[in-house]
């Protein structure tokens, strides 16, 4: 497959630093409170998962905003949330990510997305790497792929994405129509699109896929989201935040697991958006990070 053009030559190469976050619970209620009026006391966000991976469900498990692999942030206590905000804005999907202290220092993973609200990064490590660390380890991001762009296809803003996750996606130019074609598992209609909503930007965090209607989820096959998914978001443009927008379209990662909470669900970090729609989604079941990091790294 020939590789897109893109401006990769002038794109910054910089180190992000990061420590793997402790799972927190509210000290003095633990209760989510699920849509239904329930009370319910389960797994969430942070720490290492030993047993969720991209390629896994995102939405057969007991826990909510379950983040896959490792979860990371910048805990500097004299930076306020500024080496954080530029750990989370600048890391992009498939950036190679090195830990450099503890039991698993010089093993590799590579970032799988980024959750908002807790503000973590996310990263993927195998089995036996993940068996070697500790909340604390530190983690280094090779941070590229922020002002990605694509000369043959103006009207299409790239995002949080590595260039060389991008050359091994399932990508198509369209002869003469100025789109192309890519590969995704899902399409969803941005009226189910939730938490996440009213953001001035797209280049940290996610939006949430809402599960809480059976006819659609059934008619939208979203009972088969996996973490890692690539998934298209129809009438929806992500160019400055996102909105609805007719005909627009926007592709994206699943990075963290569904949600009982009202409003919330399996989470969406952009990778691509086009407020006049010059995408063409195609459903392919093989559209997952699992499989494009074996490519890089096989």
């Amino acid at each position: 497959m020939a590789k897109l053009k893109t401006n990769r030559d002038q794109l910054v190469i910089q180190s992000l630093l990061g420590e793997i976050s402790s799972p927190s619970v509210n000290p003095t209620n633990p209760y989510r409170i699920s849509s239904d009026g329930g009370l319910m006391v389960l797994p969430g966000v942070g720490g290492i998962t030993f047993n969720k991976r991209i390629g896994d469900s995102a939405v057969d498990l007991w826990g909510d905003h379950v983040e896959p692999a490792v979860s990371i942030r910048n805990t500097d206590k004299n930076t306020g949330s500024a080496y954080n905000a530029g750990l989370n804005v600048m890391s992009c999907v498939g950036n190679r990510a090195q830990v450099i202290s503890g039991d698993a220092k010089d093993e590799w993973g590579r970032v799988t997305g980024k959750h908002g609200g807790i503000e973590h990064v996310l990263v993927d490590f195998s089995a036996d790497q993940m068996d070697k660390m500790a909340v604390g380890d530190r983690i280094q991001v090779r941070a590229t792929g922020q002002g990605l762009a694509l000369p043959d296809f103006p009207e299409i803003r790239v995002m949080n994405l590595d260039p060389d996750l991008l050359d091994v996606m399932d990508i198509k130019a369209v002869q003469k129509s100025g789109r192309f074609r890519i590969a995704v598992t899902h399409l969803i209609p941005a009226a189910i699109m939730g938490s996440g909503l009213g953001k001035s930007h797209t280049y940290s965090g996610d939006y949430d896929i809402q599960m809480f209607d059976p006819g659609t989820v059934e008619k939208h096959r979203l009972d088969s989201l996996r973490f890692g998914d690539i998934v298209a978001i129809t009438d929806a443009d992500h160019s400055y935040g996102r909105i609805y927008h007719r005909n627009s379209i926007s592709v994206g990662v699943v990075v963290h697991s569904r949600s009982v909470i009202s409003g919330h669900g399996p989470g969406v970090t952009t990778l691509f958006t086009s407020t006049k729609g010059m995408m063409e989604a195609v459903i392919d079941e093989d559209a997952n990070l699992k499989n494009y990091f074996a490519r890089l790294d096989g």
